[in-house]
C-alpha cells in the first residue's frame, strides 16, 4: 500500500485491509504474526466488529508502510458516517458516499459481470436496479428470500454474495412451467435418473425430468466469496434445487445433485446453502451426503472393489467396476479421491467437465440461451433492461 492511497469515503476501514493483505498474498493470521496479535483480532477488524485503536493504527503502519493517520481517520470518519445511518438512516452528502453505501448491500461488480444488473453512471439508476433485482420498494429493506442466509450486523461479501446468487435463482425459477411436486414420485423417479449417470451426454437429459418433477432446477455461476456447490429449497411449496458448477467434473455435479435431492427425498425442512468441501456437521447434512453416495454406487461392491484392487487403482479396473455398476468412471474416480484411495492427481483424465453438455442451462451473461423460453416471457425483457436465462 502507498503513502498516496486514497480510500473510499465511507468504506470499514476493514475492507480495506482485507483487500491490502489479498494484494499482497497475505492470510490475516500473517498478519497477526507480523504484528503479534491474536488472530481474533485481526479478523475482527476486518469484519468491522472490532474498532482500530490509536496502537493499533501505529502498528498497521509499521506492518504495512503506511501513516498510522490513514488508519485512524479511516475509522472515524466510517464510525462517524454509522452513527448519522443509526440516527437518522442513511445520510448522502455527496454521489460518491451514495454510492458507496450501495456498493456495502450488494456485490455490484460482480452482479454487473453476470449480466444481473445494467453498468451505469447514474446513482439513481443503480439503486433503481437493485430494489428491482431484490423485490423490495426501498434501498434499506432486507430483500425478501426463501432460503435463510446466514446475516451479520456488517454484511460482509460473503453474505452479500449468497444473498445475490440465492436471489438471482429465485427470480429464474420463478418464471419456470413445473408438473405438480409430489414427494413419492420424486423418490420412484430416482432409478430412472440414475440411469443418467453412465453416459455424459446424458446429463443434458435431468434439468427437463427435473422440472417434469415438480422441482425447479437453475445453474448459477457461484460468485466470488461464496465457495457454494449447490442449494435446495423451497419456493412456494415447490423444492428448488440449484447447483453453482464451481467444481465442473462429472463426479461432483452428480454428487451435489444428489446432495440436494437428499434434502428433498428426506423431507428435511428449510433451506440448504452447501459448500461440499466444507459442509457443517448435522444429521441432516449426514443423511444427505449418505444418500448421494449410496445412489451412486453400491457401498457393499465398492467396499468389495476396493479391498480386491488398493493400492493399485488403474484406468481399465476403474472403468471396468464403473461398467458393473451402469455409473460413468468419472463418479467412481471422484469417489475414490474422497475417500483417500487414490491422490487427487491420478486418473483425472476421467473426471470429464460437464457444462458442455448444460450449456443451455447454465446462467450467462447475454441473452435467454434455453429453447424452452416463452414467446410470453422473452418479450418481458426491455432494451433498458439487463437480459436474463429463462428456464
Amino acid at each position: 500500500m502507498s503513502q498516496t492511497l486514497i480510500p473510499a469515503r465511507v468504506s470499514p476501514p476493514g475492507r480495506i485491509l482485507h483487500r491490502e493483505l489479498e494484494a499482497r498474498g497475505w492470510t490475516q493470521k500473517d498478519l497477526a504474526e507480523i504484528m503479534g496479535r491474536p488472530a481474533q483480532t485481526i479478523s475482527g477488524i476486518v469484519k468491522g466488529n472490532k474498532q482500530i485503536t490509536p496502537e493499533t493504527a501505529i502498528e498497521l503502519a509499521e506492518a504495512l508502510g503506511t501513516s498510522a493517520e490513514l488508519w485512524t481517520n479511516l475509522e472515524a470518519k466510517y464510525r462517524l458516517f454509522v452513527a448519522k445511518k443509526d440516527a437518522n438512516g442513511p445520510s448522502f452528502d455527496s454521489e460518491i458516499a451514495r454510492k458507496s453505501y450501495l456498493y456495502s448491500l450488494a456485490p455490484i461488480t460482480e452482479m454487473i459481470k453476470q449480466g444481473w444488473i445494467v453498468a451505469t453512471d447514474s446513482v439513481i439508476e443503480l439503486e433503481r436496479q437493485l430494489c428491482q433485482f431484490f423485490g423490495i420498494e426501498d434501498i434499506d429493506e432486507p430483500p425478501k428470500l426463501a432460503v435463510s442466509c446466514r446475516q451479520s450486523e456488517d454484511r460482509d461479501p460473503e453474505v452479500q454474495a449468497q444473498i445475490a446468487w440465492v436471489k438471482r435463482v429465485e427470480n429464474l425459477v420463478t418464471q419456470q412451467e413445473v408438473a405438480t411436486f409430489e414427494p413419492k414420485k420424486l423418490k420412484a423417479a430416482l432409478p430412472e435418473i440414475l440411469t443418467y449417470t453412465s453416459e455424459a451426454e446424458a446429463l443434458a437429459l435431468v434439468p427437463k425430468k427435473l422440472l417434469s418433477l415438480g422441482v425447479h432446477f437453475a445453474i448459477v455461476p457461484h460468485l466470488k466469496k461464496t465457495y457454494l456447490d449447490g442449494a435446495a429449497f423451497y419456493l412456494e411449496n415447490k423444492p428448488v434445487v440449484a447447483l453453482t458448477l464451481r467444481h465442473n467434473r462429472i463426479d461432483s455435479f452428480w454428487f451435489t445433485l444428489l446432495h440436494e435431492l437428499g434434502h428433498i427425498v428426506a423431507q428435511h425442512k428449510g433451506s440448504y446453502l452447501d459448500n461440499l468441501d466444507n459442509l457443517a456437521v448435522n444429521q441432516e447434512e449426514t443423511e444427505a451426503n449418505q444418500l448421494a453416495a449410496d445412489w451412486l454406487l453400491d457401498p457393499v461392491a465398492l467396499e468389495h472393489f476396493v479391498e480386491q484392487t488398493s493400492p493399485y487403482f488403474s484406468a481399465k479396473k476403474v472403468q471396468a467396476f464403473a461398467g458393473i455398476q451402469q455409473r460413468h468412471p468419472g463418479i467412481v474416480v471422484g469417489r475414490l479421491q474422497r475417500e483417500g484411495d487414490i491422490p487427487y492427481q491420478n486418473l483425472r483424465k476421467l473426471l470429464i467437465k460437464v457444462d458442455q453438455y448444460l450449456e443451455l442451462w447454465i446462467d450467462r451473461p447475454g441473452p435467454p440461451a434455453n429453447t424452452g423460453i416463452s414467446k410470453v416471457n422473452r418479450g418481458k425483457n426491455s432494451r433498458n433492461e439487463p437480459k436474463t436465462v429463462i428456464f
